[in-house]
């Protein structure tokens, strides 16, 4: 006999390895999640919000660290967004943060990227978010958006 007051509530894993100035995994990642998203019925703006934080932590770890991973949260109620990587870490976070400061070597300016805009970005779209980083060692990354949560 069923339990009526059993709820089955999907949990999605998505997960990426990123490798140092692998550029594509960005686009990549941003893109495969946007179609999960899509397609089970999450609204446009978180829809669009998580996108930009993915596109931008994967981003961040393909410049700046040795290798690194992705990994995307879906549950009925948060998104959580974990990057976590092995590279130098950030030497101030708080410096970080502002918009237009970047570390990122001329080389990859160049490009076009590196314009200091990553974690200022993943901070206006993230509900929450936490950097745990150790200089020499690489920097972990968590962004989360609620679902339920009023988003205007």
């Amino acid at each position: 006999m069923l339990n009526n007051s059993f709820r089955f509530t999907p949990h999605i894993t998505l997960e990426f390895k990123i490798e140092e100035k692998d550029f594509f995994i960005a686009s990549e990642s941003a893109s495969r999640i946007k179609k999960t998203l899509q397609q089970l019925g999450i609204k446009q703006d978180i829809i669009k919000r998580t996108a930009i934080i993915i596109y931008e932590a994967a981003m961040n770890v393909a410049i700046h660290a040795i290798h690194g991973a992705l990994k995307v949260y879906v549950d009925p109620e948060v998104i959580s967004v974990v990057t976590e990587d092995v590279g130098p870490g950030i030497e101030n976070v708080e410096l970080a943060m502002k918009e237009g400061y970047s570390t990122a070597p001329q080389e990859i300016r160049e490009m076009g990227f590196g314009a200091g805009m990553g974690l200022p970005n993943i901070k206006q779209c993230s509900d929450e978010l936490v950097i745990d980083t150790k200089i020499g060692e690489g920097t972990t990354l968590k962004a989360k958006i609620y679902l339920n949560k009023n988003h205007e």
